[in-house]
């Protein structure tokens, strides 16, 4: 649903003291900058509401835990991984670099909506 604002009406000269209508008339125009009325033409002062965000959450995170254990075993006093864990450490880091890229996709879209574009 998009967000609606009701206009504000000028600010009367007569019957109220001169601060008042500096007053008044600040708040109006500020007011108006937030809620994109005032005519501005890159909307930069523009308030941005919720509704105005349609990003998804990002999807459920994969990976929650590495399940590579370290085992390995020694060849000639040179410590090397087990095939098996070696195995499951590049799927560890492929399921890490795929939620990283999931979390960026979500970002990146996040701050398009922000930026208006």
């Amino acid at each position: 649903m998009p967000t609606r604002f009701t206009a504000i009406p000028t600010v009367p000269l007569a019957g109220i003291e001169p601060w008042q209508v500096q007053l008044l008339s600040a708040m109006k125009e500020n007011i108006e900058l937030l809620t994109g009325t005032r005519g501005e033409a890159d909307f930069a002062s523009a308030a941005l509401t919720r509704a105005a965000l349609t990003v998804s959450p990002p999807a459920e995170q994969v990976m929650t835990q590495v399940s590579a254990q370290g085992n390995g075993v020694s060849i000639s006093n040179s410590a090397v991984p087990l095939l098996e864990d070696y195995t499951q450490l590049i799927i560890d880091v492929q399921r890490l670099a795929n939620d990283v890229a999931s979390l960026r996709a979500t970002v990146e879209v996040l701050i398009v909506q922000l930026r208006g574009q």
